[in-house]
């Protein structure tokens, strides 16, 4: 980064007050999401293991189907954090509704693509002659609720761009609790199996962007900003939401590439695999927290033309992010012999996570780094950087990954791997976060 004079400690204060408001709700939200599924699969479980299969199945095909559109989020908590700090809150508003009426554009391409695909896609993930059937009806009416899923995206983003991460959170928690009632009451009350759980799911999503929705246009009533879908808006969300879709699909596809290799290591190997990734993500909304605060932050600094206050900003979060990072890092390595157990009794299945876990835990200060640059990149509206800079991510670390079980490396390498990829990460966002081109002022980049 830049050099800038140190700021006073009541300056850092008020960052780290700042940072604190935005990132601890903006976790709440981030753990309730995955508790979703958690719930589906509760109530699902005891119909049977085949019903549990196809909701495994479909399950993965919506959640990886979701997650390549977060950009709508990204982009759009920057476009209007910008807006914010320019003080027009009018322009900000209609800038959300732009990204929001993009959401339903794509959510209604999705539905168009999913309805007749369904037991293609189904097949092609693998499900057994028993599961399909059931992955097949819970990914065909789930798939109604997309649109709605893509509108909480972008709604989120609004609000985030607001500086306002507590509204998501409580529409979180309603959420999942409205989503385990109405599964519960369904699947056995109204006796509709597999079926149930799934327009259960339909309808808390739709709940959610329904109050998503009388937020912002209330607030666009309340500044006068039009609600009507335009043109140009939409297509400027597009192009701004791009680059950060490449950054997405690299990201998933590095995610892929490690859990294929993992497959082809061994059984033992794979499960463990799977226990680390899962830890891997919860420790990853620690540090998207505060990403997530740090693209508002930035975004408004930016917008209101105060550079040396993004800088700051910036710097500070780099802090937050390191220290978080060694706090997660000494909590893996002190709780890896109560936290396997939680997942397996079996010995091999342990003593293949236990050196990788550490691997993981030493990893997590660079994440720190990662997630924050990352987060004050997509604040600046540095999306073709990011993309090519997760391209070459992608490029480093295919190879690595793939050498792994061609010299004979087990799971402790594979994820040597991992934390080489986040490593390379870190230095071309530090690169970038240093070279200062990402300041760019004003209500637009």
């Amino acid at each position: 980064m830049t050099q800038a004079p140190a700021r006073p400690a009541p300056a850092r204060r008020r960052h780290d007050r700042e940072i604190v408001a935005l990132a601890v709700p903006a976790f709440g939200a981030l753990v309730a999401e995955p508790l979703f599924v958690m719930a589906d699969s509760a109530i699902v479980g005891h119909l049977g293991t085949a019903q549990l299969a196809g909701l495994g199945v479909a399950s993965a095909l919506l959640t990886t189907a979701v997650s390549v559109f977060v950009f709508l989020a990204y982009a759009t908590t920057a476009a209007v954090a910008r807006r914010v700090g320019a003080d027009d809150l009018a322009s900000a508003i209609r800038q959300g509704m732009d990204g929001i009426w993009l959401a339903l554009l794509l959510g209604a391409l999705v539905i168009v693509m999913v309805l007749p695909t369904a037991p293609a896609l189904v097949s092609l993930f693998g499900a057994s002659p028993t599961a399909a059937p059931y992955a097949t009806t819970y990914l065909r009416i789930s798939a109604l609720g997309i649109p709605a899923m893509l509108v909480v995206l972008a709604a989120t983003g609004v609000l985030r761009g607001l500086q306002n991460t507590r509204t998501p959170l409580y529409v979180a928690v309603a959420g999942f609790v409205a989503n385990a009632a109405l599964n519960a009451g369904l699947v056995y009350g109204a006796g509709l199996g597999i079926a149930g759980s799934a327009w259960g799911t339909v309808i808390a999503q739709c709940a959610m962007a329904a109050v998503y929705l009388a937020v912002v246009v209330r607030g666009a009533r309340r500044y006068g900003a039009s609600l009507r879908p335009d043109t140009a808006g939409i297509r400027a969300s597009a192009q701004a939401g791009a680059p950060l879709l490449v950054r997405t699909l690299c990201l998933r596809a590095i995610l892929l590439i490690a859990t294929a290799v993992a497959a082809r290591l061994g059984d033992a190997d794979i499960a463990a695999h799977q226990i680390i990734l899962s830890l891997w993500s919860l420790l990853a909304f620690a540090l998207d927290a505060i990403a997530i605060a740090g693209q508002a932050i930035i975004g408004r600094f930016l917008g209101a033309g105060d550079a040396a206050g993004a800088r700051e900003a910036c710097r500070r979060m780099v802090q937050w992010g390191v220290a978080v990072g060694v706090v997660l890092a000494l909590l893996v390595i002190v709780a890896r012999p109560v936290f396997l157990p939680l997942f397996t009794a079996d010995s091999t299945v342990k003593d293949a996570a236990l050196p990788a876990l550490l691997m993981v835990a030493l990893s997590q200060p660079v994440c720190g780094v990662v997630f924050v640059l990352d987060g004050v990149l997509m604040g600046a509206g540095d999306g073709p950087y990011l993309a090519w800079a997760m391209l070459l991510t992608l490029a480093v670390f295919t190879p690595a990954a793939l050498a792994v079980p061609a010299l004979g490396g087990g799971l402790t390498a594979l994820w040597a791997a991992m934390t080489l990829m986040m490593t390379v990460r870190m230095l071309t966002l530090w690169l970038r976060a240093r070279s200062g081109r990402w300041v760019v002022t004003g209500a637009t980049r």
